[in-house]
């Protein structure tokens, strides 16, 4: 993210010859033998899997040795208290690649040769439940269905549940595999995806004159939440302070965001207010950023509306650039990258942004990273169906 290098390629995980769009940001090299072991990961949906591994990666970066947990084992003697330790991790269509084998069978072979796994490999909460059985996290469980503010949500609402008292710490994020003929055909058909098809790695660029649409990938984004003392007494690396969310509905549109953004503005400025922070205070954004010719403007005017004279001196930068749209892993990704912004004082650019929108007139942080000490930083989720959520996160 911060060298600005896209992963974006060619789809490969079926053949889109003749398709007008045929690029995507797939997950690579994802050996789910190897990770689960041959039976289990017969068991497991994609995006479950992928919930999986980013959860163990978050686990094990927070302090809590997760290897004994890859065959099978039980966790260690200072895993958290297993009451008190919660899962929420969303997806915005969850077991789609599942859904469309299972289909098929049924209309080779009829009802009797659909697989009794189908269910549990599909079901869009169980990527939560298949984690908390990992875990023995018998604390809170939520899945949010948001759309592509699923991260953004079920980090927020595990936010409020360790200040409520409810868990002293859950992993939270969302999760997506929905790369399958059927899904990007349907967002394709919406004239929603990018067709820079001979240039994949410069075809999602948000913010620049000369976008025409996102570029769908996958994957999972996760976080360890943890209550501030409980980390410090157990001597935990703190990479910043979650102290806002805030969250709206535009009630306008089911795919296009509300005129002047005015639903994602009002979400920004709850967040601010629930973190006790001025406009003023806050120093980066990490845009929604889609690179749709409908989202990025009426963001830029969402963000010109919350943060008045305070947005001249805003950096505002969309990592999708790179990454591609996660869709509903995309809110888990981008809180990562903010986090991590904060923590080392590095402002991630906005990857292929050459030709400015007129329109999007803030400071977008084009092509090269900025190094500043930032003090505080919100990261945007919006969603078709008009839901919008924020997180303010601060530096510790």
């Amino acid at each position: 993210m911060v060298e600005a290098r896209s992963g974006v390629g060619p789809v490969s995980k079926f053949d889109a010859e003749g398709m007008p769009s045929r690029i995507a940001g797939e997950v690579k090299g994802f050996d789910s033998v190897a990770r689960f072991g041959p039976k289990a990961a017969k068991r497991i949906g994609t995006f479950m899997q992928y919930a999986i591994a980013a959860s163990d990666e978050a686990m094990a970066d927070a302090g809590w040795d997760t290897s004994a947990l890859r065959g099978g084992g039980e966790p260690g003697e200072d895993w958290p208290v297993r009451e008190r330790f919660g899962v929420y991790i969303g997806s915005g269509i969850g077991g789609f690649p599942e859904i469309v084998e299972q289909a098929e069978e049924l209309f080779r072979g009829g009802v009797k040769t659909i697989s009794p796994l189908f269910i549990p490999r599909s079901l869009i909460n169980i990527a939560a439940g298949q984690v908390a059985i990992r875990y023995q996290a018998r604390g809170p469980s939520l899945c949010v269905a948001t759309a592509c503010a699923v991260g953004n949500h079920s980090i927020g609402e595990a936010f409020r549940a360790i200040r409520d008292g409810d868990a002293d710490v859950i992993v939270a994020g969302g999760t997506e595999a929905s790369i399958t003929p059927l899904g990007y055909g349907g967002f394709m058909n919406m004239r929603a995806l990018s067709r820079r098809n001979e240039e994949p790695e410069r075809a999602s660029r948000p913010f620049d004159r000369d976008r025409d649409g996102f570029v769908m990938s996958e994957g999972s984004g996760v976080v360890v939440l943890e209550e501030l003392e409980h980390a410090r007494a157990r001597g935990a690396r703190i990479y910043c302070e979650l102290r806002g969310y805030g969250l709206t509905t535009d009630a306008h549109h089911v795919t296009a965001p509300s005129p002047g953004g005015v639903g994602a503005s009002r979400s920004m400025v709850r967040a601010m207010q629930v973190a006790g922070l001025d406009p003023s205070d806050i120093d980066y954004v990490n845009a929604h950023g889609t690179s749709t010719p409908a989202n990025d403007p009426a963001e830029c005017q969402a963000i010109r509306s919350a943060f008045g004279a305070a947005a001249e001196r805003l950096l505002v930068s969309s990592t999708k650039g790179v990454t591609g749209h996660l869709l509903g892993a995309a809110g888990g990704i981008e809180a990562v990258a903010t986090c991590k912004a904060l923590f080392h004082g590095i402002v991630p650019p906005t990857a292929n942004l050459e030709n400015p929108d007129p329109e999007c007139d803030l400071d977008h942080v084009p092509g090269t990273a900025r190094e500043l000490p930032l003090r505080a930083a919100l990261s945007n989720g919006f969603g078709f169906g008009g839901t919008n959520a924020v997180l303010a996160f601060g530096r510790i």
